[in-house]
């Protein structure tokens, strides 16, 4: 937040004037060096370490992840800004990557975003999704305004390249507020955050239209921190340039680790031998005994309730059909930013009064954002509209829902235009979350569950048992499935 009220001021022009300067090479050689010497501490070879471009290693996760490589593919990232670029455009073809494209990183339109996020009294780099989920309420009309607003900032290559540039006297995005301000004078905020969705959806759909014109490539992969973007995700798989597009799950900067690994052994074993990623339950499972050992002093002191089900899921459907909220801890952890039902908290998607108080009992979310679904894969075809048939494992992508999956879902799905930002579930990625879903199917006809992540608000996604149970004890939530066991909070 003091970056981001810095960045507006003179501070950050003082800032962008010493980027310019030998010195910005001084300080970024020194945070280099010392980064190393934290690697040496660690224990770790100087011959060993290897390091990767930022948006080289985006591009990796996106080419390398996905299962279809025998076509050529088009690769493009976008981010806020990394290693001086905020966008690239390569050619993954015979499993190497070559890039042909990239913008530099004063022209982001992500860091504009952040900054936007700021304006909006958010915190920046990290609720830009409350603004996306706020924007479908704004006026058509106003929100259009806003947006052609900002795009009168930016310039595209007049030779139909797939890259832009902010138009002269404009200054570099991070210190664009006053800018901004202006733009955005007695405008409301609504139409603020709903004109930077449209904007932001119409320049990352011209930037594939261009790159697919530039290329001649329909199949798209995409990752960095912008397609994080659902609602934009949903405008470019709707393109009808577009025959193919695959997102890396969570592709922030969390993942750029995958995508070194993944550049690292293509250097030493050729790209052929890099598997896909299927499952992305990438964490560790906890058996019985660490359950029973974060469990056994609160159940001692009365504090929790214990009981051992002859079968879980069928005693968590039961719940579920009878209102409950209920906790979920099973299986290996889900790496990154999205539940997908191992760390999870469940309700019927019927239900829209479980929203008001998953968000008094856990959540405290803002009251406009939308929960999400998992939906086993055998009834996604009844209750998503996705003609192109998109695979859509890892809630990174949205949908428009059909009639049955708008009355099916109705807590877990935006309220306003009914758009659905499903987990898919499939029997081979997770057969027993699988199996509940099939479970509450067979008693309610709905095969999909309300699903948000298992965490307290602003805290990240639960990791080992004891912080299940921390959650359960410090939160409106009374039930828990953790492993075999059910848990319940004792009556005060």
């Amino acid at each position: 937040m003091r970056f981001f009220r810095h960045s507006g001021r003179w501070q950050g022009k003082v800032r962008e004037v010493l980027r310019h300067t030998p010195l910005r090479a001084m300080v970024q050689a020194d945070k280099k060096r010392r980064r190393r010497e934290r690697y040496l501490a660690l224990g770790f070879r100087q011959d060993a370490i290897k390091t990767f471009d930022h948006h080289d290693c985006h591009a990796a996760t996106a080419y390398f992840g996905q299962k279809e490589r025998d076509a050529p593919m088009l690769v493009i990232t976008v981010d806020g800004s990394g290693d001086d670029l905020c966008s690239t455009v390569s050619v993954g073809q015979d499993n190497r990557l070559e890039r042909r494209y990239s913008t530099e990183w004063s022209h982001s339109f992500g860091t504009l975003y952040a900054v936007v996020t700021y304006m909006e009294g958010m915190v920046p780099n990290e609720h830009e999704y409350k603004l996306m989920g706020m924007a479908p309420y704004a006026s058509p009309n106003a929100s259009r305004r806003i947006s052609d607003r900002l795009h009168s900032l930016f310039e595209w290559a007049s030779d139909g390249s797939p890259t832009w540039r902010r138009v002269p006297g404009v200054p570099h995005t991070m210190h664009a507020q006053p800018t901004l301000e202006k733009l955005f004078f007695e405008q409301r905020f609504d139409s603020i955050m709903g004109g930077l969705q449209l904007f932001t959806e119409e320049m990352l759909c011209e930037l594939v239209r261009r790159a697919v014109k530039s290329t001649g490539i329909r199949r798209v992969a995409l990752s960095g921190g912008v397609f994080m973007n659902v609602k934009a995700n949903k405008r470019i798989m709707e393109l009808d340039e577009v025959e193919h597009v695959f997102i890396f799950p969570s592709c922030g900067d969390e993942t750029n680790a995958i995508g070194a690994a993944y550049l690292a052994q293509a250097e030493r074993r050729g790209g052929g031998a890099i598997a896909a990623i299927g499952s992305f339950y990438l964490g560790p499972e906890w058996g019985e005994t660490d359950i029973s050992a974060a469990l056994a002093p609160h159940v001692a002191c009365g504090t929790l309730h214990v009981s051992r089900p002859d079968n879980i899921n069928g005693a968590v459907a039961d719940l579920l059909i009878a209102g409950k909220v209920v906790g979920r801890f099973a299986g290996r952890e889900e790496f990154g930013a999205r539940s997908l039902g191992n760390r999870a908290i469940l309700a019927d998607p019927r239900n829209p009064e479980a929203i008001r108080v998953i968000n008094e009992m856990v959540k405290n979310r803002d009251f406009w954002m939308p929960f999400a679904s998992s939906i086993a894969a055998e009834y996604a075809e009844t209750y998503l509209v996705n003609p192109k048939g998109t695979a859509a494992p890892y809630m990174i992508l949205s949908f428009d829902t059909t009639k049955a999956g708008g009355e099916s879902l109705k807590a877990g799905i935006h309220p306003y235009d009914r758009t659905c930002r499903p987990q898919v579930v499939t029997r081979e990625d997770n057969a027993e979350y699988w199996d509940l879903i099939q479970r509450f199917a067979a008693l309610s006809g709905v095969g999909g569950l309300l699903n948000t992540s298992l965490n307290l608000h602003g805290m990240p996604l639960v990791h080992r048992p004891e912080d299940a149970v921390h959650v359960l004890l410090n939160s409106g939530l009374n039930l828990l499935a953790i492993g075999p066991f059910l848990v319940t909070k004792a009556l005060p």
